[in-house]
């Protein structure tokens, strides 16, 4: 399958960026073709311009600025998003990757009445959402309900690519993580990507 790798961290060795690694050799030894979208690296803009907005509800969307990025969103057969959490939220520049790249006349469309938006990701037939929080797993869980999660699978895949299948990994406490911990966690990465069909 043709795969997007996207990551988003600020620091070049940071855990994310080693799980991005690992998952990015996973791919590759199940025989996918990897497309690695590093949005720091590249020094992406998160903020929605004025004129993306101004054509968010016109004809046609102006997503010139982002053209490079919905091409590859649109081609892949398959999602891998490496993030931290913080504050319980995606990072600004993923947040802003979903707002211009994920926009109208590429992730979906919307309906004449301005109704239920019609999905265009068809080709996308999995995605793997990896991410590391400091905090432990019942305070994501039972007092945020995993909100990560339920923006991932309900807003932006449900709407977008509701034939796909997702998963999320959530690596918690990770600023006290000990290697073995690191080490059992990129393998799971590993495992979930290996079952991909």
């Amino acid at each position: 399958m043709e795969c997007l790798l996207v990551t988003a961290h600020p620091l070049r060795d940071s855990l994310c960026a080693h799980l991005a690694e690992r998952a990015a050799q996973a791919l590759l030894a199940a025989g996918h073709e990897v497309i690695r979208e590093d949005l720091y690296a590249q020094d992406f803009a998160p903020t929605l311009t004025a004129a993306e907005r101004r054509s968010y509800y016109a004809p046609q969307y102006d997503g010139t600025a982002v053209a490079q990025q919905a091409a590859r969103l649109l081609e892949a057969e398959a999602l891998v998003l490496v993030f931290p959490t913080w504050w319980f939220g995606f990072p600004a520049i993923l947040k802003g990757w979903f707002d211009r790249v994920w926009g109208p006349g590429i992730a979906y469309d919307h309906a004449d009445d301005l109704g239920r938006i019609r999905p265009r990701l068809h080709r996308l037939r999995h995605v793997l959402a990896v991410t590391t929080l400091g905090s432990p797993w019942w305070v994501d869980w039972f007092i945020l309900r995993r909100p990560l999660r339920r923006v991932l699978k309900t807003a932006l895949l449900g709407t977008c690519a509701p034939a796909c299948r997702f998963e999320m990994l959530s690596l918690y406490k990770s600023e006290k993580l000990v290697p073995e911990a690191v080490r059992a966690f990129a393998e799971r990465v590993e495992r979930a990507i290996r079952h991909w069909p």
